[in-house]
């Protein structure tokens, strides 16, 4: 949840990114949701506190639920809180809420609680262990780092953090790591910043991009939004409502051209996907504009600047799945046709 909740106290967590604007979106607030980016749990304490009768929380990192466990418990049977990927969302409403869900709720990316702790390895600002890994299993940032192709890892840094200097920086990583490899946060944004130089005043650190592209890469996340997506339409009820909160530009053209295409739109997204059919709708859009952060927003979180919110209500239509290709999803046949487009 880039840019989401995070807490400094188990009873004082701060304002979760577009909360505001969410809840006035899909008042009124009612019956069962699913916070399938439990975080701190921001969202779902609002949810709650706007009306809605129980919220699922589900969040893949372990420490979510530990830190929950000091406070869930205020909220009774109200609030329940699973250990899983929201990709599997469907899965978790199926056992918990069998009648369906009333809404669904999404905050993409890197949490602040995770974000701010230099032990998870996600920050270029702070020095820990490469890390990067939501769940805490499987390979972690190093692990690409150190041992991914010098093309795979470029392909990675352009198609994940649309850094046109990707080459450039694999080229830089593939040579350090023949002498060292790979092991700290710091290690590899310093050596990202001999690639690029130094930014200028006022833009953003020359890593920046890179860390995006590892993370995402690390946790599947492309791959877990679209069955996230996929997922929250077969569990939501006709008139359930879907929300998602993006963070960047390959994220919300992904959930935008999930609605364009789930509320009968035909159209193509770029111009390697293939086109679709005009087709039944199985959401309305109740933002037919991604909504941003407002000047209040902004003063009280500045990392709210790139965020976006869509939202969408389930007809009663049947629930289908959509080719990845279709959504947007960066993948191996945009990296053939864009390579060249790379330095």
């Amino acid at each position: 949840m880039a840019g989401g909740p995070s807490t400094s106290g188990a009873g004082a967590p701060h304002v979760p990114v577009l909360l505001r604007p969410l809840l006035k979106a899909v008042s009124p607030v009612s019956g069962t949701w699913i916070d399938g980016t439990f975080g701190a749990g921001g969202y779902a304490r609002g949810l709650l506190e706007a009306g809605a009768d129980r919220v699922i929380g589900i969040d893949r990192d372990p420490m979510a639920l530990e830190m929950a466990a000091g406070w869930a418990g205020g909220y009774g049977d109200r609030l329940q809180v699973v250990q899983n990927n929201f990709a599997n969302l469907d899965e978790v409403a199926a056992e918990h809420a069998p009648a369906g869900l009333d809404g669904v709720v999404l905050d993409l990316g890197v949490s602040s609680m995770q974000l701010d702790l230099a032990e998870r390895g996600f920050s270029f600002m702070k020095d820990g262990p490469l890390d990067m890994r939501m769940s805490q299993e499987g390979p972690s940032a190093a692990d690409l780092v150190n041992d991914l192709e010098e093309a795979e890892l470029a392909d990675i840094i352009y198609l994940y953090g649309e850094e046109r200097a990707s080459r450039r920086i694999a080229k830089f990583i593939t040579r350090a790591r023949a002498d060292a490899p790979f092991e700290t946060t710091l290690q590899l944004a310093d050596l990202v910043e001999r690639a690029l130089g130094r930014g200028k005043p006022g833009q953003s650190h020359p890593a920046t991009r890179t860390f995006q592209a590892l993370r995402i890469a690390v946790n599947d996340e492309y791959g877990a939004l679209a069955e996230g997506l996929m997922a929250a339409e077969r569990a939501l009820k006709p008139g359930g409502q879907l929300a998602v909160v993006s963070f960047h530009s390959i994220e919300d053209r992904m959930v935008k051209r999930f609605f364009q295409l789930r509320t009968g739109h035909s159209g193509n997204v770029n111009r390697y996907a293939p086109v679709q059919e005009a087709e039944e709708a199985a959401f309305t859009q109740n933002t037919k504009k991604g909504i941003g952060p407002d000047d209040q927003e902004l003063e009280e979180n500045p990392r709210s600047r790139s965020a976006r919110l869509r939202v969408g209500i389930r007809t009663a239509k049947s629930a289908e799945d959509i080719d990845r290709a279709a959504l947007g999803m960066p993948g191996a046949q945009a990296a053939g046709k864009n390579r060249g487009k790379r330095r």
